[in-house]
């Protein structure tokens, strides 16, 4: 927020965080079904279009800046805070392993089409931008 956005930072943390797909080669962690693999990539999918519809951009100085978003320390600690509950409730039920990478699922799940999102939504901005800069920069 305080540093310009670039398509770069945008699309840098999902393909960061892909590598944690490789505790799925730990036998532990391969024995989340699929249907539990749905199930945290859905929630993941649903905790997104929080974000998604949180998430903005602006125009200052020349360039894009990601607008602050009031509620999103409010999302991140209702996120945490249902993580906790649900290891709570459901530890007893599951390995840890188990539920290690089905939050990494639903965390994944949730980051992705967030990211998606907002790299259409910057595009969209900075093509507002060129055009607003060009207009500027032609005689009247």
């Amino acid at each position: 927020m305080k540093k310009p956005a670039s398509a770069r930072k945008i699309l840098i943390p999902p393909i960061a965080m892909s590598t944690g797909f490789l505790m799925f080669l730990y036998p532990p962690v391969q024995q989340i079904t699929w249907l539990e693999t749905a199930e945290a990539l859905t929630v993941g999918f649903l905790f997104s279009i929080l974000l998604i519809k949180t998430s903005s951009f602006e125009i200052r100085n020349n360039n894009v800046y990601m607008k602050r978003s009031k509620i999103f320390p409010f999302i991140l600690l209702g996120l945490l805070i249902g993580r906790i509950i649900f290891k709570a409730v459901f530890g007893i039920y599951f390995e840890y392993e188990v539920l290690a990478g089905m939050f990494f699922l639903l965390a994944f799940g949730m980051l992705l089409p967030w990211r998606i999102a907002m790299f259409f939504k910057f595009k969209e901005v900075e093509r507002q931008l060129k055009t607003d800069l060009s207009a500027e920069s032609s005689p009247a």
